[in-house]
């Protein structure tokens, strides 16, 4: 009971609390903005270890993603939900095919996604497929997204390595150009469009860095 209904809030209140703190900035390409306002949703791919920093943005962005199957699958679906955004409930490893369609449906319906697209075990800043997958169904873009901070806890020990700012921290958030998936796939395959969607990820990173000069923290394998 107190896992399913008090967690949840209590997940959402500290991380909400959190984030109102930091010092955020976005930067978006031209392009993304330019399909948002042609209304064609946004995926935005992203390293599963910016997870926790790009969280802040689920609502404003209308921002639908997929959470486990599992107990704390459950309780990720509920913060999602109270942060202002919604989630299908799978992975690539179980239930994938339901919450691929469930995603399908949300975009369709007005949300954008977002999808950690090296997840959800890696290899670390390796993309797989499925984000163009998605977007071809949607009839949606793939947003390339990087993010920095000037002070964050970087879980060294965690296969993502995943960060998480520091209070009153500058985080910036950059949305690189946007990529029409069915160009990229049809032309030269998925293993090429996941090799050029990696660098753009980790061009968007670098670009978040350099905003922040001398004070980003340094990321692994970027």
């Amino acid at each position: 009971m107190l896992r399913r209904h008090v967690l949840p809030y209590l997940i959402w209140l500290v991380y909400r609390l959190w984030s109102l703190s930091w010092r955020s900035a976005s930067v978006e390409h031209p392009s993304v903005a330019s399909a948002r306002r042609e209304g064609r949703p946004c995926i935005y791919a992203h390293w599963h270890g910016d997870e926790l920093a790009i969280l802040r943005l689920v609502g404003p962005y209308r921002i639908a993603t997929m959470t486990s199957t599992s107990r704390d699958g459950q309780v990720m679906d509920r913060v999602l939900r109270l942060l202002g955004g919604t989630s299908c409930r799978g992975s690539s490893s179980r239930g994938g095919m339901g919450a691929l369609k469930g995603l399908v449906r949300l975009c369709r319906n007005g949300h954008n996604a977002s999808l950690a697209v090296d997840g959800p075990r890696g290899p670390l800043h390796e993309v797989k497929p499925g984000v163009f997958q998605l977007a071809r169904l949607a009839g949606g873009v793939v947003v390339p997204v990087g993010v920095a901070a000037s002070a964050a806890h970087v879980f060294h020990k965690s296969w993502n390595k995943a960060q998480f700012p520091w209070p009153c921290a500058r985080v910036v958030t950059v949305f690189g150009p946007a990529m029409e998936p069915a160009e990229r796939c049809v032309e030269n395959g998925y293993d090429e469009a996941a090799r050029e969607l990696a660098d753009a990820i980790h061009a968007a990173s670098a670009d978040a860095r350099r905003s922040l000069g001398e004070h980003a923290v340094p990321r692994a394998g970027d």
